[in-house]
């Protein structure tokens, strides 16, 4: 809500349009759990007469059931909105607000202290102009002190309060804050963060919130309004940078209309300037710049637009509108900085949808190159990240991109990670710079093509997925679908789970991230096989359903038969062949699947067999009535 002003009653027409001109900012506060970043928030509200008396009334009252400071007001639960961070006294979402004051409008992100949803502050952070990270002075700087700091530091937030809380709870003591003081700016020295202001104050007695405390004599600087009140920021940063816009609606509303719609994200654009079109390269200049209020003399960093072209040419959602004179880069690889926000870890060669702009992509991490430890900045050796880890990780696309570099762009530099299972979002990152091979290495066109070699072998080429558990059977009947394929004149090959790890993959072991790369491999050679036309079969346990997707994603829809050689664990246990559950259960086995490895069963695959109900040579018969009923042979 806005704060109160007597010019509402006596002319709310000046009042709105004296509002409406005031400078904007948007701050997070962040830190540990606890650290009082809720009832910081709420001290500003109160103290600020920026509450309805319903709002006082209802937080009185919830206070009493909820709140953890007896008879008086919890202004934390102004805030934590969730049940369950009530019920827990721990912020769980991010929580965001908007208040104004006679010098300017707000806009405050409640951040999870909670080194469980670190990635959610990530959310609230990428857009913020200030960060005002709490810190408990009975503890000093923790973990997540340090974590929540390195990150603001990466996602590049230009300016840190670090607010000294519950002063009152170490008598006020200078001594606290010096040494508070002079153990951040130390570590901050290390991660690259210079404009630093210390604030000490109590958010739950007021003091240094709105007004001096008398608490504090040996204090002198800013009181934390003060401070948000007279910040300079920067509003018309982005607007000295390139034009940028990513296209997100071709707006065609009739034959006569074409439009490109989307957020300015840097710079300044008008009539008769031309701009370049990412990644095709085309050029044209624009012609109108519209909104649904009309037409405009020229947009600006941070306006939502259509614009239109003097020139038809291609463009599409997630192309990215640029200055010709100083257009974007374009790349496929990259050195990257990725936040890990999921429960199960980034491994490398794992496939990831990734959203930059309005463009979705698919993304393999090629190389963890390091993880980095908060606490100590150190570079560690990593073959995965874990929930929270921040590592430099290379990036692979499927096709080239428009960027500009994180330092450079905050809107074409950062992107997301999503999974390609559940479509949850399971990392953040930013973009360094491109690496050099991305653009030595081009595709090269062959007149011989998949095409000529498949109808000179008069098939259709595909890969032929078998995947269960060890001892299922799939081996068996692979073997037998080859022998019968052969006999009526196909070209087939068999990559064999045992045979490959002999050679291509005799580096690997039996870990979920060797695993990974175990299939990735395969699945590589399998598609240059399809490639050459033939009828490639594999009989792999395939542990993972995003690895057995991302084999399917490598080949044309069709080419791709995931066949799941169905049987129960205690059947292929029992049969043990070569004696490896024996092994595993005894634990001289580590990681296998089906004892203490997982096993994710196929949810939709071309065929199920079912080992239990027939033999093999009639499991190898219903693979070969599948190709017929596909039409492969």
């Amino acid at each position: 809500m806005a704060h109160s002003s007597e010019m509402i009653s006596e002319d709310i027409v000046q009042y709105l349009k004296d509002h409406e001109q005031k400078s904007l900012l948007r701050f997070i506060t962040c830190g540990s759990v606890d650290d009082g970043k809720s009832t910081l928030i709420g001290r500003l509200l109160y103290e600020s007469k920026l509450l309805f008396e319903d709002q006082l009334a209802a937080v009185e009252a919830e206070s009493k059931k909820f709140g953890t400071q007896g008879d008086n007001i919890d202004f934390a639960l102004l805030v934590d909105g969730l049940a369950a961070e009530r019920e827990q006294g721990i912020t769980i979402d991010v929580a965001y607000r908007f208040f104004s004051t006679d010098k300017r409008k707000f806009i405050v992100a409640d951040t999870p202290g909670h080194e469980q949803y670190t990635r959610n502050m990530v959310t609230g952070a990428s857009t913020a102009d200030v960060a005002i990270l709490m810190v408990d002075a009975r503890r000093g700087i923790l973990t997540q002190t340090r974590r929540h700091s390195y990150l603001t530091s990466l996602i590049g937030i230009p300016h840190i309060v670090v607010a000294i809380n519950k002063m009152d709870l170490v008598d006020y003591s200078e001594q606290t804050y010096t040494q508070i003081k002079e153990d951040y700016t130390e570590f901050a020295r290390q991660i690259g963060i210079e404009q630093i202001t210390f604030i000490p104050m109590s958010a739950l007695a007021g003091d240094n919130i709105t007004a001096p405390s008398s608490n504090m004599p040996w204090y002198h600087g800013t009181t934390l309004m003060g401070y948000l009140e007279t910040v300079q920021v920067d509003d018309e940063l982005m607007q000295k940078q390139p034009f940028r816009m990513a296209v997100q609606w071709v707006n065609r509303p009739n034959l006569d209309f074409r439009g490109f719609s989307g957020q300015l994200a840097s710079g300044v654009i008008q009539p008769g300037d031309r701009i370049r079109a990412l990644p095709s390269g085309k050029e044209s200049t624009i012609a109108t710049i519209s909104t649904y209020d009309g037409n405009l003399p020229q947009a600006v960093a941070g306006q939502s637009v259509t614009l239109t072209l003097n020139d038809e040419i291609d463009i599409s959602r997630g192309d990215m509108l640029t200055s010709a004179e100083e257009p974007a880069s374009i790349g496929k690889q990259f050195e990257t900085t990725i936040i890990w926000m999921h429960e199960e870890p980034l491994m490398p060669g794992r496939t990831y949808l990734m959203q930059i702009g309005s463009k979705t992509v698919t993304a393999s991490i090629t190389d963890i190159k390091h993880q980095v430890n908060v606490n100590t900045m150190e570079h560690l050796a990593a073959k995965k990240l874990e929930l929270n880890g921040i590592g430099e990780c290379n990036i692979s696309l499927d096709q080239n991109i428009a960027f500009d570099a994180y330092k450079a762009n905050r809107d074409t530099g950062s992107f997301i990670l999503i999974d390609r299972m559940t479509n949850n979002t399971v990392g953040a990152g930013l973009i360094n710079f491109a690496l050099r091979r991305s653009t030595n290495i081009t595709v090269q066109h062959t007149e011989v093509n998949k095409a000529v070699r498949s109808t000179l072998k008069s098939q259709k080429p595909c890969i032929i997925w078998l995947t269960g558990l060890s001892g299922s059977g799939k081996s068996t009947i692979a073997d037998l679908v080859e022998q019968k394929l052969l006999a009526s004149g196909h070209h087939t090959y068999l990559l064999d789970g045992d045979n490959v790890r002999h050679g291509l993959n005799k580096d690997l072991g039996f870990t979920d991230q060797d695993r990974v790369e175990n299939i990735r491999r395969i699945a590589e050679v399998a598609r240059l096989m399809v490639d050459a036309g033939l009828i490639v079969i594999t009989s792999f346990i395939s542990p993972f359903r995003a690895e057995r997707q991302m084999a399917r994603d490598m080949v044309e829809a069709g080419e791709f038969i995931e066949i799941f050689v169905n049987t129960p664990l205690d059947v292929a246990e029992d049969r043990d062949v070569k004696g490896l559950y024996k092994k595993a259960r005894r634990g001289e086995l580590k990681n296998f699947t089906g004892i203490d490895s997982p096993y994710e069963t196929p949810e939709t695959p071309e065929l199920d067999l079912k080992t239990v109900e027939i033999t093999p040579e009639e499991a190898a018969d219903k693979v070969i009535e599948l190709l017929k009923q596909k039409q492969m042979i």
